[in-house]
């Protein structure tokens, strides 16, 4: 579904693009070189230095899930544009636990979180890509993901629902994303180093969610089980429906069945559709005015949309040019109705802030990603 963007301020075009070397993972599997839109990129480098001036703590810029997120897109952004300008990652909580290589230590900084986990392997392996780039020590990041891998894949229980991994220790509570989390690690763990384990964990996984009721009669996931195993028709978050795009485009890679690019399709279709306003994705908690409710979580949850919709594309690229046109759209609203001063972003794309945008690190790290994703596949 393409969106004609002519309504919104224009997207900067005749630029000249960038391009990178590929990245040298640990087996066979490749990161392509990609070309970038250079301007794209320069407005991310100056939403990441503010995020970096206005939110750094010294050793993070805030919980350890949504740092995962924010170093992930850090790192995906210096991957794009071959820089070095924001390699902080030794310094921040997870970089540090991650030069540990430590079970236990991990164990207890998780505290029994198995989205956050999820959310934490993802951003080793991208430092790790960046480190291998850089020709520089990798392993403590890769190694750390395996351990953090294999804490969570025992998360795996068949007694209750029928399978699914648990969202934390406590086992009181089955849901969509941190499924599609373990969905997606899994399938790029196989692809990544060839493990046959990686695959039979990803086949399972997407075989127990397309049974597991949570995918609703408009292709939306909503956010998890009840206690009787069926759904529980909470809030369709917009990061739902993102991640399990990207992980059904891996398994997809890994397995070479195009029809997992149908089943992605659907959601990410129905997203466009039905998690929009005026073409631009809003979140349930967004409000021009007079003031958003969303928490930090749910403030990042549009940014991990488009990031996972790059991660899509970067696997499926013959599909770009359905869905360019929304992604020019998205980063030219977050640059004409999102960012304030000196590139300050806040959580509300769709419309004007009429003061109800918020402006914390998570609003712009989603800032950012949108950036980093249309800097990839958007127009330029």
């Amino acid at each position: 579904m393409l969106f004609n963007i002519a309504s919104l301020a224009s997207v900067v075009t005749a630029l000249a693009a960038l391009t990178t070397s590929a990245v040298a993972l640990p087996l066979a599997h490749q990161l392509e070189a990609r070309a970038q839109c250079a301007a794209t990129l320069s407005t991310a480098h100056s939403v990441a230095q503010r995020l970096q001036s206005k939110y750094w703590n010294g050793s993070g810029w805030g919980i350890l899930w949504t740092d995962a997120n924010t170093i992930e897109d850090l790192y995906n952004l210096m991957l794009a544009e071959g820089t070095s300008t924001f390699d902080v990652a030794d310094s921040t909580r997870i970089g540090q636990l991650a030069l540990q290589q430590n079970r236990d230590a991990w164990i207890s900084a998780l505290g029994g979180s198995n989205d956050d986990a999820g959310w934490i392997i993802l951003s080793l392996w991208k430092v790790g890509d960046y480190r291998n780039v850089r020709g520089q020590n990798s392993a403590p990041y890769f190694n750390s993901a395996k351990i953090v891998y294999d804490i969570i894949a025992a998360q795996w229980d068949d007694s209750k629902c029928g399978g699914g991994m648990w969202w934390s220790t406590a086992h009181t509570y089955k849901n969509a994303v941190t499924n599609e989390l373990f969905l997606y690690i899994s399938a790029s763990a196989y692809l990544r180093f060839g493990d046959q384990a990686y695959l039979a964990n990803a086949q399972k996984t997407w075989n127990w969610l397309k049974n597991s009721g949570m995918r609703n009669s408009d292709n939306l996931w909503n956010d998890g089980l009840t206690d009787s195993c069926t759904n529980n028709g909470q809030q369709t978050w917009i990061y739902n429906q993102g991640v399990i795009a990207s992980g059904l485009a891996a398994l997809s890679k890994a397995t070479g069945d195009t029809s997992l690019i149908a089943e992605a399709e659907k959601t990410l279709d129905a997203a466009i559709q039905l998690k929009t306003q005026n073409g631009i994705l809003k979140e349930s908690c967004d409000n021009a005015a007079p003031t958003s409710t969303c928490d930090n979580d749910q403030a990042m949850f549009k940014g991990i949309w488009m990031k996972h919709l790059q991660f899509y594309l970067d696997l499926v690229p013959d599909r770009t040019s359905k869905y360019q046109g929304f992604i020019g759209a998205q980063e030219s609203a977050v640059v004409h109705y999102g960012t304030g001063s000196e590139f300050t972003v806040g959580n509300v794309w769709y419309a004007p802030s009429q003061g109800g945008s918020l402006f914390t690190a998570q609003t712009q790290t989603s800032g950012l990603a949108a950036h980093v994703c249309t800097a990839k596949y958007g127009p330029c």
